[in-house]
């Protein structure tokens, strides 16, 4: 087992979810210039990955995490999840975390 230390401080800026549906019944994502209010900023890590995309670590206090949401740290970058999971570990609830894949804004060209 891996243990991945907090290397920033992370927040949190999540999309209203479920999405409003249009007259047809199809989800309508809210305007992508306009940045929810925080949720909240916790110890985590961001690691970039060989395929360019990134794995962040949140605190467990920041569950719900959809598809979506945003999250950016201290110095300015930021993300948007594409995947997001809580691990729970049963009796040792000071270890548990969400696990999200993210994709870096503006994305990296190589």
């Amino acid at each position: 087992m891996a243990v991945v230390l907090a290397n920033r401080a992370l927040t949190l800026y999540a999309l209203a979810h479920p999405w409003a549906r249009d007259a047809n019944g199809v989800p309508v994502p809210p305007d992508p210039n306009h940045r929810p209010a925080p949720r909240g900023t916790w110890p985590g890590s961001a690691l970039e990955q060989p395929d360019g995309t990134w794995s962040l670590r949140l605190d467990p206090s920041a569950w719900p995490v959809e598809p979506g949401d945003v999250v950016g740290d201290e110095a300015g970058m930021t993300w948007t999840v594409t995947t997001a999971r809580l691990h729970r570990v049963p009796s040792y609830p000071a270890v548990d975390y969400v696990q999200a894949t993210a994709t870096q804004n503006p994305p990296e060209v190589p």
